[in-house]
């Protein structure tokens, strides 16, 4: 892999260099953009305003746009001298239990390679987090943008895992029902809960790109398309909470008495 960043972990006195690398890759399936009309692809253009005509892309630069309504260009140099200590600089602020995130404020992650020189320390850290289960809360600045992030253990080896800003997380406001359930309603959805616990997430496939090939079939040869039964709205409860602990029990042999 291609490292995309590198610098240093700092936590006290200890700098421990490093690299970093994508840690996923999306395969998202993409549809093209059409003229509706004909069934022609659509291309996007950069073009000025100012001038009035289209403008080739090696033209095309960033800016930061002023209250005045004036933009400042910003050059990939300019950016490059922004005065942060995170640009190459892991600043680790301190250790709390890996529990203590919310993953809710999870954005990316990253693998954290050791860099030259760095095995020992490197490794030192990792069995350190590993033995404790603390991971240490950071700042980093990564494509350009200050973030706040946790350095974990995983497989021997650590993970930069970048986070929203607490700004960025949305309130949800009184979307949460109000509604109370009985103890009976619980202890089924109990049950259930522990029928069908264990599941390998590596078993689960995306199935979009079969379904998406099935529609496009369809439109090709005019044939109909079967569609999933979507799910009814629950109506009585405690109904349905007793048949799938029924279908549950069942289906991997077990017993809820």
């Amino acid at each position: 892999m291609k490292a995309i960043w590198s610098g240093v972990i700092q936590f006290g006195l200890v700098a421990v260099p490093i690299r970093l690398y994508a840690a996923t890759q999306e395969h998202p399936v993409r549809l093209h953009e059409i003229h509706v009309v004909d069934g022609s692809r659509v291309e996007h253009r950069c073009f000025c305003r100012a001038e009035n005509r289209e403008v080739p892309s090696d033209q095309v630069g960033r800016g930061f746009a002023l209250a005045d309504g004036r933009v400042v260009p910003l050059g990939e140099e300019d950016l490059a001298h922004l005065p942060l200590l995170t640009k190459r600089t892991v600043d680790v602020l301190g250790f709390v239990p890996f529990e203590d995130i919310d993953p809710i404020s999870f954005a990316r992650p990253y693998y954290a390679g050791p860099g030259p020189g760095a095995d020992r320390a490197y490794a030192l850290l990792v069995e350190a987090l590993a033995r404790t289960g603390y991971v240490a809360v950071c700042e980093v600045a990564v494509r350009s943008r200050e973030r706040l992030a946790l350095l974990r253990p995983r497989h021997g080896m650590l993970v930069l895992q970048t986070l929203l800003w607490q700004d960025e997380l949305r309130d949800p406001g009184d979307l949460a029902p109000s509604t109370p359930v009985t103890d009976r309603e619980l202890e089924l959805a109990e049950v259930l809960i522990r029928d069908l616990a264990g599941i390998n997430v590596r078993d689960v496939h995306d199935d979009y790109a079969h379904a998406l090939e099935q529609l496009v079939d369809a439109k090709i040869t005019g044939g109909q398309l079967i569609e999933p039964v979507e799910p009814a709205p629950v109506l009585d409860l405690m109904a349905a909470l007793e048949k799938s602990v029924r279908a549950a029990e069942r289906t991997h042999g077990r017993s809820s008495a």
